[in-house]
């Protein structure tokens, strides 16, 4: 018998020989329960070798198991006891602690110094005024969106809950968020779930988000349904409606919300039926080209009685957003506010590739569609929010300063109701019931004091804004621009973001003469009648 086999094997051996011999000495209290171990050891041995679903265990007995469980808790493993304050994934332990503290109303005061490298390439800070400005409330960071064509304007904080469904998140999570944005006068995104019952409960204000799959306003077909939008839509609770174009986790994929997650509830929140997964299409069927998308938002503000209507979208091919602002010009429809999803963001499972290889990063995404409404005289009479990995007063300031109006934070949230980022939120069984249908497991979710978590946060957050801006010598998160924010490119250089980035004068695509060759070349490409680009050469 050779040595490899004997490894592989001695174990089991040795468990069913001590079993064996072991029988005819039970009488011995000592012995039995070191024969009961050996022989369920035994028996598990046996099952491992007739089962033919994993190799290792079959050539491994008993001791190929420990590969199993060691696997099974390696991200709890990893996430408490091996990785660093600072190793993000997809948070680090820094960004979850301020989030708890903050949500505890606990200090977040760190001593002795930071512990970021200052001199590492891509570090980045605020640039302080030797003249601070006094403290402002943070109550009065807000803006008002609404444009020229919209009768219900709304003013939004600058920092607002994310979109997240009712069905990917539970029933005491959903109200949790709720009650806290109602006690902080926050606005709460639905997600393209639609309206629950329990987002009604508490009276926050709601963002409701219009997905492919229009639930809460479909027809049987899955088809848009203006009558049942109108009946929704026009409830005093809804402040803005958002068209969900595609989401940063995985955009042009849709959305899948498993049927083992499915319950009565959220059929009927969603008009779909039991028994099936609840599937978002990648794309809307209530339009097909820029125009008809500029034709949906009016027929929806008319629908909703005046209210704000905009969309949200990951931003991928450039061409297709100046295609919608071109479409803009030529309806004269204009949306009273845009989204920008980053790729880093997502609350859902999406498939690998789709959330480390599609989509364009938050930053990079804003600054474009700041710079196309810019350059067409459009970005006073448009709002930008901005959503993706936001979780601190920092977050909020550095998108702020290159375009946003408003922050979006959906994870951060998360964080604030009790989420430990166990990355188990598709397999319904959250073990803190923020996101599962299991009805035993989000008993665990107090909502009373989770969503004074959730209004401690945002205050919290926005204190620390409040502050930030003090120190910058700024009075109001508006004032925030490029010039403040600041980025080192090497170990000897640093650049303020106005330096690195191209911004474009008001009007400059209208009147054709673009300051950087790939804005006058998208803007060429783009089409109002079509998402599909032009050919530049033949123009």
């Amino acid at each position: 018998m050779s040595l490899s086999l004997l490894s592989r094997y001695a174990f089991f051996a040795g468990c069913v020989v001590f079993t064996l011999a072991s029988l005819p000495f039970l009488n011995h209290d000592w012995l039995w329960p070191i024969t009961l171990v050996t022989g369920l050891l035994s028996l598990l041995g046996l099952f491992d070798l007739l089962q033919n679903r994993h190799a290792v265990r079959r050539n491994y007995p008993i001791l190929g198991n420990i590969r199993y469980l060691v696997e099974g808790i390696r991200p709890e493993i990893r996430q408490y006891l091996l990785e660093s304050d600072s190793d993000a994934l997809p948070f680090s332990r820094a960004q979850r602690s301020l989030v708890y503290s903050r949500a505890k109303n606990e200090s977040a005061d760190k001593p002795f110094g930071t512990l970021i490298d200052v001199y590492q390439t891509g570090f980045e800070f605020i640039g302080h005024s030797m003249r601070p400005a006094p403290l402002s409330d943070p109550s009065g960071f807000r803006v008002m969106v609404g444009g020229p064509q919209c009768t219900q304007p709304y003013s939004a904080s600058v920092f607002n809950i994310s979109a997240m469904s009712f069905g990917s998140l539970s029933a005491n999570a959903i109200r949790a968020l709720n009650q806290g944005a109602k006690l902080g006068n926050f606005a709460h995104d639905t997600g393209e779930g639609s309206i629950s019952p329990y987002h009604r409960e508490n009276g926050g204000d709601l963002t409701w988000e219009l997905g492919s799959g229009y639930f809460g306003c479909r027809t049987r077909e899955g088809r848009f349904d203006p009558e049942r939008f109108a009946a929704q839509a026009q409830n005093p609770q809804v402040r803005m409606i958002e068209i969900k174009m595609s989401q940063g986790a995985k955009p042009g994929h849709g959305g899948i919300l498993p049927k083992h997650k499915v319950t009565r509830e959220i059929a009927e929140t969603r008009g779909i039926l039991m028994g099936e997964d609840c599937v978002s299409p990648s794309r809307h069927s209530a339009f097909s080209t820029p125009i008809e998308l500029m034709q949906f938002v009016q027929q929806l503000r008319e629908l909703s009685g005046g209210k704000p209507v905009g969309f949200k979208f990951c931003l991928g091919h450039p061409w297709e957003f100046m295609g919608i602002a071109k479409a803009m010009l030529e309806t004269g429809i204009l949306p009273d506010f845009i989204v920008v999803d980053g790729k880093e963001g997502g609350t859902g499972a999406a498939p690998v590739e789709f959330t480390d290889h599609i989509g364009v990063p938050l930053r990079e995404g804003l600054l474009f569609v700041h710079n196309t409404l810019v350059g067409l005289n459009l970005r006073d009479k448009i709002k930008l929010g901005a959503s993706g990995k936001i979780v601190s007063a920092f977050d909020i300031a550095s998108v702020l300063a290159i375009g946003a109006d408003w922050a979006n934070a959906a994870r951060g949230f998360m964080f604030a109701i009790g989420c430990i980022q166990s990355q188990s939120c598709h397999t319904n069984k959250c073990p803190t019931g923020v996101a599962t249908q299991d009805t035993l497991r989000q008993r665990a979710l107090v909502v009373p004091d989770k969503a004074q978590r959730v209004y401690n946060f945002h205050r919290n957050t926005l204190k620390a804004l409040a502050e930030m801006l003090a120190a910058a010598g700024l009075d109001h998160p508006s004032q925030l621009q490029p010039k403040h924010l600041v980025r080192r490119m090497s170990a000897t250089e640093i650049k303020l973001f106005s330096q690195l980035h191209v911004f474009l004068k008001p009007g400059e695509l209208l009147t054709g003469e673009v300051n950087g060759e790939f804005y006058s070349r998208m803007w060429q490409m783009a089409r109002a009648d079509s998402f599909e680009p032009q050919d530049v050469a033949a123009a």
